[in-house]
């Protein structure tokens, strides 16, 4: 193309900027926001539950069975089952990172169908659950209430009626769930004793409840074809699913000849309670009902968080008197005020940079341009982000700060060039725009190239660390392509425009600042040359940079990334085996904010 294509056409270069300008734009309000790139590999979970059974009676015969036919599945990297007294079986499948969520749960949902023959007829009976999750939690949300007026077990299945599903249908919500949910069960406490006497076992019991608590379809009076003289027709309904203690007491478990008839509620104990009690919440020391907030893959968790807090705020105002909620615990607190630090790190490294620009062009023409050009590379890169499917976090912040360093190097290669053009061949600015984008284009493209190869190959590393850096340096490698497009086609066509010759000496402090450089680099020269003279001294020098950079590098610690401090605190205890029934013999006893 030739090098007067852009000088000659600033509208056209122009419209170019304001298309990336506008591309990025739109992409920062789509794009997601989290602490970090998702690097956690996807889950499905497989739930299902054995009522009354034991944590090693379900291990045998129910996650056994699911596991055996669960290993292999396209694209697992591990399994991990928890068996526990309550009668419940968690089994959690891990995949690759990257993998498709859905197309998981839909390869573990067959292999789960494959062994439900295998399964005892209660497990069937209650049927199995898979679904995707994830594991990045978004809030703890917790609903507290009047001791005096409800307990625990109103609230949560208050809370499963009302909140629940209200928090599930939000845009960005994976999933929601209320720990130790306490869901309405009629509990019946038999009484063995009575039982002995009358000759009745459990499995009595349990034949008759199941007899006699059930849902039946009866039928019609009526209905077609029928016969002469019918005019009406009836459905006939019957009683369906007892709900009170009253009406499991009068259940039937056996009529003798003599009229006399024996009922529940003469052996045994009814109240409408919990289905467990297993699990414990507290929030300040007193009974909660707590809610975890899951956050979708790819989802903005600052929105999401927004979003909840709204929705919350508005079934707050239908709450029965006495209840409320709190969120004691919230992820995106910590998320916000990194974002924000970064932020102001850009505005500032945004600012420092042009003032270190305008010191040394003295020329607040020559400082506009690259004030223009570099926030147009700068926004432009949340476009490439959005192709790329990153996301903006804070490492990809930290990598638009660095950028800002690195894209204003392509505008002051045009912009230095220009000026010496117009100062040595006394031509105009547009001249020298034209004739300086004949000496540099090549040198820009150079420049892009170089930097290209220095950070693209880090997104070929492989592990959490190469998933984690890879949008840190593509981000980077993203924006100096769209700098070297800005210097290609804005940059000069700015110069053509604005750029004027010098005619006046700079102001005091800027002479005594040209004074003082230049006595500074006279003096690294002078060592620059010292060090050329004395091949030794130089070699020696580097050595002793080399190894120290070796000890630095061996003693300071590695991770995957810096330690913070969230405000948090996570207890997990772990109890013997005799201690607990739970295979795993894990409880988690409290989460608190400090």
């Amino acid at each position: 193309m030739n090098s007067r294509f852009f000088v000659d056409r600033p509208i056209f270069a122009t419209v170019i900027s304001l298309f990336i300008v506008l591309a990025g734009t739109m992409a920062i309000r789509a794009l997601p926001i989290a602490e970090f790139p998702d690097i956690v590999p996807p889950e499905v979970s497989v739930n299902a539950n054995y009522p009354g059974a034991s944590a090693d009676v379900i291990a045998q015969t129910v996650a056994a069975p699911l596991e055996q036919s669960i290993n292999g599945v396209d694209n697992m990297l591990y399994m991990h089952s928890v068996s526990s007294s309550s009668g419940s079986v968690s089994i959690s499948v891990t995949f690759a990172v990257g993998t498709d969520p859905d197309q998981n749960t839909i390869n573990v949902n067959n292999r789960v169908q494959a062994a439900m023959a295998t399964l005892p007829a209660e497990v069937r009976a209650q049927g199995v659950t898979v679904r995707k999750r994830s594991s990045s939690m978004l809030q703890v949300l917790t609903l507290d209430a009047d001791q005096r007026r409800y307990d625990t077990v109103f609230v949560s299945n208050y809370a499963l009626v009302n909140v629940i599903d209200e928090l599930k249908r939000l845009p960005g919500v994976g999933d929601a769930s209320i720990f130790g949910s306490k869901d309405y069960s009629m509990r019946v406490w038999l009484k063995p004793d009575k039982l002995a006497q009358l000759g009745l076992t459990p499995s009595d019991v349990a034949t008759a409840l199941e007899e006699q608590n059930a849902q039946f379809a009866a039928g019609a009076i009526g209905d077609p074809p029928y016969g002469e003289g019918v005019e009406m027709r009836y459905t006939v309904t019957t009683q369906g699913r007892l709900t009170t203690p009253e009406e499991f007491g009068n259940i039937i478990l056996r009529a003798d000849s003599d009229g006399s008839i024996l009922r529940l509620k003469d052996v045994a104990r009814l109240e409408l309670g919990s289905q467990s009690y297993t699990q414990v919440i507290r929030h300040d020391g007193k009974p909660s009902v707590a809610i975890g907030i899951y956050l979708a893959p790819g989802a903005n968790a600052l929105a999401t968080a927004d979003r909840v807090t709204a929705k919350m705020d508005e079934l707050s105002k239908r709450f029965p008197d006495g209840l409320a909620y709190s969120c004691p615990y919230d992820t995106t607190t910590f998320v916000r005020l990194s974002i924000n630090e970064v932020l102001h790190t850009l505005v500032e490294a945004f600012i420092l940079v042009f003032l270190i620009i305008f010191l040394f062009l003295q020329d607040w023409r020559a400082t506009i341009i690259p004030c223009l050009a570099v926030p147009v590379s700068i926004v432009g890169t949340f476009g490439g982000m959005y192709m790329l499917g990153f996301s903006i976090n804070t490492l990809t912040l930290f990598g638009l700060v660095l950028a800002i360093g690195i894209v204003v190097d392509d505008a002051i290669i045009v912009i230095e060039n220009v000026e010496r053009i117009m100062r040595t061949e006394k031509v105009t600015a547009h001249e020298a725009a034209a004739r300086s984008m004949k000496e540099v284009a090549g040198i820009v493209i150079a420049v892009v190239l170089v930097l290209c190869a220095v950070f693209v190959p880090v997104a070929f590393m492989g592990g959490l660390a190469g998933e984690m850096y890879k949008q840190f340096a593509v981000t980077i490698a993203v924006s100096v392509v769209l700098s070297g497009i800005v210097a290609l086609t804005l940059t000069p066509a700015l110069c053509a425009l604005l750029l004027r010759p010098h005619h006046h000496e700079p102001v005091a402090p800027l002479r005594l600042f040209n004074r003082l450089f230049e006595k500074i680099t006279g003096r690294y020269t002078s060592g620059v040359s010292l060090l050329l003279r004395r091949g030794a001294l130089t070699a020696l020098l580097f050595a002793v940079i080399l190894g120290a950079t070796w000890q630095l590098f061996a003693h300071v610690p590695g991770a995957l990334v810096p330690d913070e401090d969230k405000g948090t605190l996570l207890a997990l205890a772990m109890l013997p085996e005799g201690a607990s029934q739970s295979r795993s013999g894990e409880v988690m006893t409290q989460v608190d904010k400090i």
